[in-house]
């Protein structure tokens, strides 16, 4: 491969008010402020590549989820999607003197769906990459999900899983969310083991894994037999700014259909179909989805970007 990957960007635990969360930022510059999510397993560092390609146009701040990255686990033992979005909806609030564009990557972009439904005054634009929106025909990867999300079952998997070592268990979670493993530099690739080998250690991190996954599920057991008001394709109906959806093709745990229904779905939306692309499109090919979502961050900003 070529020259090595940018470091990761500085994070600082940030005091939510009874909740703190670990947050990664690019250096203060642009007036306008992007946040991002992560999704399932993921953490702030998810977005390195991505908030380099676009640091100058806004000021970045990557959340580590409460539980994930380097957040601790929330005091309540909350991870539903409701109480991620009600973390990321007070971050919004604390880094931020205006609505924010913000980012969304699977379990990630469902959160960022309910607060854009929920709190549209903190939100300019949305850009999502393969939300985990409820789908009818699920993938293999979401049927793991709900396997591991069964009471007791995740955390002994975790545990079972947690005596392989962290490179047999990186290549093979890589290797559901990437189209390209090549594309994964092993700088990357060193960085994220040594991260699984440090959450390893966490006596949450189980729990933080499971409890997310259930709280994903939840949300398409709601979408199918609940149907309420606050079900999350409802929600994104009610999403009124404008809205990116980026769909990696190859995308093995996200169907790219359901792009079709968030086409739909999504009052004012732009699709984008990669056709060499995972589920991660956003560290797979960053540039890519830096295109697109620099000209919604133009299109969005009322004032010129360098003001």
């Amino acid at each position: 491969m070529g020259n090595n990957p940018i470091p990761c960007w500085p994070g600082t635990l940030v005091d939510l008010g009874g909740q703190r969360v670990h947050v990664r930022s690019t250096p203060s510059g642009p007036a306008e402020t992007a946040v991002y999510v992560h999704g399932l397993a993921g953490s702030a560092t998810n977005w390195t590549d991505l908030m380099g390609e676009l640091s100058d146009v806004v000021t970045g701040h990557a959340i580590d989820l409460p539980g994930a990255g380097y957040s601790p686990e929330p005091p309540d033992g909350d991870y539903s999607i409701v109480a991620y979005a009600g973390a990321v909806a007070r971050l919004v609030e604390r880094v931020a003197d205006r609505p924010v564009h913000l980012f969304g990557n699977s379990l990630g972009g469902a959160v960022a769906v309910r607060v854009a439904a929920t709190r549209p005054e903190l939100v300019r634009s949305l850009t999502l990459v393969s939300p985990a929106l409820p789908d009818l025909l699920p993938r293999y990867g979401p049927a793991r999900v709900a396997l591991s999300a069964l009471p007791r079952l995740g955390e002994w998997a975790f545990e079972r899983l947690r005596a392989l070592p962290a490179e047999r268990r990186l290549n093979a979670t890589l290797g559901m969310c990437y189209a390209d493993l090549g594309r994964v530099h092993p700088v990357r690739l060193r960085e994220a083991a040594d991260e699984l080998r440090r959450r390893d250690d966490l006596p949450y991190a189980g729990t933080a894994l499971a409890s997310s996954a259930r709280a994903l599920v939840s949300e398409y057991f709601r979408e199918y037999f609940s149907r309420g008001a606050d079900s999350l394709w409802r929600q994104a109906a009610q999403v009124k700014v404008p809205t990116l959806v980026i769909h990696g093709r190859r995308d093995r745990l996200v169907n790219p259909r359901s792009a079709v229904r968030a086409g739909r779905t999504f009052p004012h939306v732009r699709l984008v179909l990669l056709p060499d692309a995972g589920h991660v499109a956003q560290m797979e090919v960053p540039e890519r989805v830096a295109r697109e979502a620099r000209r919604l961050i133009y299109e969005t900003t009322p004032i010129s970007i360098g003001e």
